[in-house]
């Protein structure tokens, strides 16, 4: 798996790439260079990781149940081998940071593994994987999805997630902002920290809005 990392100071970012994509697409099109000045002042590191997304919930190839497999194998390579790696070298705090899918990536992470996770900023993003499975759902399937196991969470768990700091934002026009605003409301009746931003009188769901707004996050 490649990555890139930006910065040998500060508060670790660990950035998502947005549907399919791979490890550089957030430095394309001009995420990380939004950053670039608190990198360079020794604010933050950022890590952008690659996805496996072709070969998950969009390999309609494969069985559901294999979709979710496979992307439980991601899940066990940033648990596993990306965190630990990062929390060696920084001491951890890490914030999660993706848009559109990687906004799911981002939110997952931080839902299944709060403490590690500190903060989650998650753009124009998807928190429901339903709509890849065909009416398919099993275990496995259900602690991926953001919005079914955090609605479930009480106790200890709820208490555990409080450690992150969660923002939820993407303009008023976006196809997904249904979404995005269920699952920011939902953040909030389960009593946790979160700062939602509902654009107004935009679409929000791209790369121009996202680097415009990410700085005021971080």
């Amino acid at each position: 798996m490649e990555f890139l990392w930006f910065g040998d100071r500060g508060r670790p970012v660990l950035m998502f790439p947005t549907s399919i994509g791979r490890f550089y697409q957030n430095e394309d099109f001009g995420l990380t260079g939004a950053l670039a000045d608190k990198v360079d002042a020794g604010l933050l590191q950022l890590i952008c990781v690659d996805s496996v997304d072709a070969e998950s919930w969009y390999n309609k190839r494969i069985s559901p149940a294999d979709r979710a497999r496979r992307h439980d194998d991601y899940d066990r390579y940033l648990r596993d081998e990306m965190l630990p790696f990062i929390e060696s070298r920084t001491g951890g705090n890490v914030v999660t940071l993706g848009a559109s899918f990687g906004a799911y990536h981002a939110a997952n992470l931080a839902g299944r593994y709060p403490g590690r996770v500190t903060k989650a900023i998650c753009f124009s993003g998807l928190y429901d994987v339903g709509q890849f499975l065909g009416g398919y759902w099993d275990t496995l399937c259900y602690y991926h999805t953001p919005m079914a196991y955090i609605a479930n969470m009480s106790g200890e768990w709820l208490d555990r997630l409080r450690q992150v700091e969660w923002v939820v934002a993407t303009g008023e026009n976006d196809s997904l902002i249904a979404q995005n605003r269920a699952f920011a409301d939902l953040l909030a009746r389960k009593g946790q920290r979160v700062q939602a931003e509902f654009w107004p009188g935009v679409f929000g769901h791209d790369w121009p809005y996202w680097t415009e707004n990410v700085r005021r996050f971080i």
